[in-house]
């Protein structure tokens, strides 16, 4: 028995083998398996299960306008912003479908009457609370693509030009937006090393 794997399961195998793929084979996702990544972002934790998120799928045109919006955007950039965007424009354009995520911003609004605190302690600290949501629901999302052999990339450069890419989706402008191109890898690859757990763990 191979003793190094004696407590892997198939959710940790799945966290171990998700990493970032920037392109993708022009083969289409199933709406089976698109509703079963969606599914399991919808089932990540969120403060007092207010879920004040928004999962929005973008293909086709709509995508490839997505695309001339990123690019177009580039160029207000410095060139190593500018090449940034116009990668993750091109992993965009190679993946069968984005999933795009953004707050809702419900939790923010209703916060202060939930909490009885001042509006401006409220908004802090249900914006936080709404990225961590939003966050938990991206990671869900990258790891049952994963589980199903599907490969995703979080393109974080695109916060360069959240507004835009918000009114795009037709989302208020909000506190979190992620754009995950998803698709079938165009090559094998595997992710990078990760630190050693003794540089990023301290116990007291």
């Amino acid at each position: 028995m191979d003793k190094s794997n004696i407590h892997e399961n198939e959710t940790l195998a799945s966290i171990k083998n998700r990493h970032s793929v920037r392109m993708f084979l022009d083969k289409p996702i199933s709406d089976a398996d698109l509703k079963v990544i969606l599914q399991a972002a919808n089932q990540a934790p969120s403060a007092h299960n207010q879920q004040s998120w928004r999962f929005i799928v973008v293909r086709g045109e709509k995508k490839n306008d997505l695309v001339n919006l990123i690019c177009a955007k580039a160029g207000d950039f410095p060139k190593p912003a500018s090449a940034l965007l116009r990668l993750a424009s091109r992993s965009i354009a190679s993946s069968p479908v984005v999933i795009a995520v953004a707050n809702s911003g419900e939790l923010i609004s209703r916060g202060t009457e939930l909490f009885k605190v001042d509006k401006e302690t409220g908004h802090d600290f249900f914006r936080i609370m709404e990225i961590q949501s939003s966050a938990a629901a991206v990671q869900n999302l990258l790891i049952a693509a994963t589980s199903l052999g599907i490969a995703t990339v979080w393109l974080g450069v695109l916060v360069l030009i959240k507004n835009h890419i918000l009114n795009f989706l037709g989302e208020p402008a909000g506190e979190f937006m992620a754009v995950i191109p998803i698709g079938y890898s165009a090559r094998l690859s595997l992710g990078p090393q990760k630190q050693p757990l003794n540089m990023v763990v301290k116990y007291l």
